[in-house]
Parts: C-alpha cells; sequence; structure tokens
C-alpha cells in the first residue's frame, strides 16, 4: 500500500507521491535581467539567488550564508539592493533585476565603483566582491535620484552590510572613497 509502511519484513514502501497539479507548486513569471526579458517556469520554493545562478546562468551572484547576513548574494531589484537569498523567484514576476555582470559591458569600460575597486585592489578572494559593487551602485543611484549628499559615515554604514572575510576592509573602504570622491588614501575601520 503507498504511503504506509509496508508489513513484509525487507520490502521497500513508498512514499506518497506529490499531487499531479498543485496549484502554488509553479509559477510562469516573465522579468527583465540586466536588460534582457525573460520567462520561465520557476517552482515556488527556488530563491532568486538559484534561480540567477543555475537556471539564468549568471554565476557573478554569490551565495555565502543563505540567510541574508553576508551581502555576497546582493543584486539590485527595481533598482534597489536585495540579497537574493532571501527573495523567491516567483517574487520578480514583472519587475527588473540586475547583477553584478550588468554593471560593465563585456568589451566596455568599467563602472566607476568597480574602477575603484581595481584601483585600491579592493578585494582579495572575489567572492564578497560582487554583492558590495551592487551595494554601492544600489547607494549611489539611490543618492543620486534623492539629490542628497553622501558623507563618510554613511559610505562607512553601507560597507557594513556586507561581510569580507579575507580583507579586513580596508582597501574596501579605500576603493568605495574613492569611487565617491572622498580622499581614498583614508584607512580608519
Amino acid at each position: 500500500m503507498t504511503g504506509t509502511p509496508s508489513s513484509v519484513p525487507g520490502a521497500i514502501s513508498q512514499a506518497v507521491p506529490p499531487p499531479v497539479s498543485e496549484p502554488t507548486a509553479r509559477h510562469q513569471i516573465r522579468v527583465t535581467i540586466n536588460g534582457s526579458d525573460v520567462a520561465a517556469e520557476v517552482e515556488s520554493r527556488l530563491l532568486l539567488a538559484d534561480f540567477l545562478r543555475h537556471r539564468v546562468g549568471l554565476t557573478g551572484t554569490h551565495l555565502g550564508c543563505e540567510q541574508g547576513s553576508c551581502g555576497a548574494c546582493t543584486v539590485l531589484v527595481d533598482g534597489a539592493a536585495v540579497r537574493s537569498c532571501l527573495m523567491l523567484a516567483p517574487q520578480v514576476d514583472g519587475r527588473e533585476i540586475r547583477t553584478v555582470e550588468s554593471l560593465a559591458e563585456p568589451d566596455g569600460p568599467l563602472s566607476v565603483i568597480q574602477e575603484a575597486f581595481t584601483n585600491q585592489h579592493g578585494l582579495q578572494c572575489g567572492f564578497c566582491t560582487p554583492g558590495f559593487l551592487c551595494s554601492l551602485t544600489a547607494f549611489a543611484e539611490e543618492a543620486e535620484e534623492d539629490g542628497r549628499d553622501i558623507s563618510e559615515s554613511d559610505l562607512d554604514a553601507q560597507l557594513d552590510s556586507s561581510f569580507c572575510r579575507c580583507t579586513g576592509y580596508v582597501n574596501i573602504r579605500r576603493a568605495a572613497r574613492e569611487a565617491f570622491g572622498f580622499d581614498s588614501g583614508d584607512t580608519h575601520g
């Protein structure tokens, strides 16, 4: 009998299969990713990070803690920095996603923030770098849109939203200061 343990010693019992048609199991979504329209059928529980990496092939989005703490999976959703390990793929239906791959064309110049990270050696292993780049990009775009000035303490608070396990943040802070027009030689914190 399917779904109940067999009374025959050594027999393998079968678990109850999932319903053939479960209305909330799959969703059709349409999303703009890095300027391209993407249509997909996604599972209800598929994380945005896994969708981007495994279904779309954009592996610049990294999974670190899978709890929203480290920031390595940060992408831009409708211009806002979002932890893609905390968002489900069905939630992005009709929205615009930008990943680290969108910050510069493959053969084009680097973005200002990418250039600063290069100039200041703002990475070591590079695992956290995509998250920092996306987070700082959203921060710069939001400040520009709001017409507000960013202070060094605002910038430091933004950098605190992501973890780097290798560098001690000195060069990351230098890179951020260069990108935002502050003296990049300042190394506190």
